[in-house]
């Protein structure tokens, strides 16, 4: 049976793990580990992405995120092509890395969120890399220690977590902890790795009834499911076949631009945004080459890359933009 699309929409909780080919160690020594955070962090902080949980483990990873200016795919396209070019020369080595698909749950944050932190923050203790909660607290391949503040990570977000304790700091860092090893009897939890609705009906409250919907990409209940699907299906009635003249004539309604002008540089603000949002939903959704798009502004490719950035960082800065962009290209 044939895997399914990733559900890849910015602003979602996702879990993404990723392993070593044929399970084979990613991370050799602590070099490797630091170039990794390096990338990860300076990533994290480039794109305005959310990282929540981390952990990194000899063959496999862990991270909890939410992109806002970018799809995922993107990002781990980043982070793991970088680190696997710099791996394979330091190495000596050739050829993959990682597996060829890596594992994405989009997660529903309530009551999901504080698990998957733990869930995630537990790894190196389940792994036997540390001996107890002690040696947790200081391992620096975690974001367990950046919450209890022995180590530090730019990009990572640790307010959020903290303020799900208490709004005063040390007070906060103290009731995670308790919270921690609240989880370590509890194990390997295959419910939050994925399956969906089925695997955690019996695990946590509010899942109960066996007529919900589920998705295997996703860990939430019913309604949650529901809702990704319905924007799943309004992005695919949407894009599906849409050519990038239909594409102009639909954003030149919404921006109320003269018709048949977009190609034409103006330096009135609304003319810009409509230009550059043409751009995003071009090559970002369309799958349009840079060239492609470029022909329609009469810009080059590397100009439609700039508005590429410009147009995501418009659609993520401003939701309801890109929830009232859709539905006028879906009413038309």
């Amino acid at each position: 049976m044939p895997r399914q699309a990733r559900l890849d929409i910015p602003g979602l909780l996702q879990h993404v793990i990723v392993r070593g080919i044929e399970r084979r160690n990613i991370f050799r020594d602590n070099t490797d580990r630091r170039d990794f955070c390096k990338r990860f962090s300076a990533l994290l902080v480039d794109t305005k992405t959310d990282c929540f949980a981390w952990a990194l483990i000899p063959n496999h990873f862990h991270l909890l995120l939410r992109t806002n200016t970018i799809e995922l795919k993107d990002f781990m396209r980043r982070l793991l092509t970088g680190y696997a070019v710099t791996f394979n020369k330091r190495h000596r080595r050739a050829g993959h890395v990682f597996q060829n698909r890596y594992k994405s749950i989009v997660c529903e944050d309530d009551p999901y969120f504080l698990e998957l932190v733990r869930y995630i923050h537990l790894s190196p203790l389940r792994a036997k890399i540390v001996a107890d909660l002690a040696g947790l607290n200081r391992y620096q391949w975690c974001g367990h220690s950046v919450l209890v503040g022995t180590n530090s990570l730019d990009g990572q977000g640790i307010d959020e977590v903290l303020a799900a304790f208490d709004k005063n700091t040390d007070v906060a860092r103290k009731e995670y902890l308790k919270f921690v090893v609240d989880g370590i009897p509890q194990g390997r939890r295959d419910e939050l790795v994925g399956g969906g609705l089925k695997r955690s009906r019996a695990c946590l409250p509010g899942i109960e009834s066996e007529s919900e919907s589920y998705d295997e990409r996703v860990l939430g209940g019913g309604g949650f499911v529901d809702q990704l699907r319905r924007e799943e299906e309004l992005q695919e009635r949407l894009y599906s076949g849409m050519t990038l003249s239909e594409l102009v004539n639909r954003v030149e309604k919404y921006f109320h631009t003269e018709p048949g002008q977009l190609d034409r540089r103006r330096r009135d603000s609304n003319h810009q945004k409509a230009r550059d949002i043409f751009c995003a939903i071009a090559v970002k959704r369309l799958g349009y080459s840079g060239t492609e798009a470029g022909r329609f502004l009469g810009i080059r490719r590397s100009a439609v890359s700039h508005a590429v950035r410009r147009g995501n960082s418009l659609l993520a800065e401003a939701p309801s933009l890109k929830d009232e962009i859709f539905g006028k290209l879906r009413a038309d």
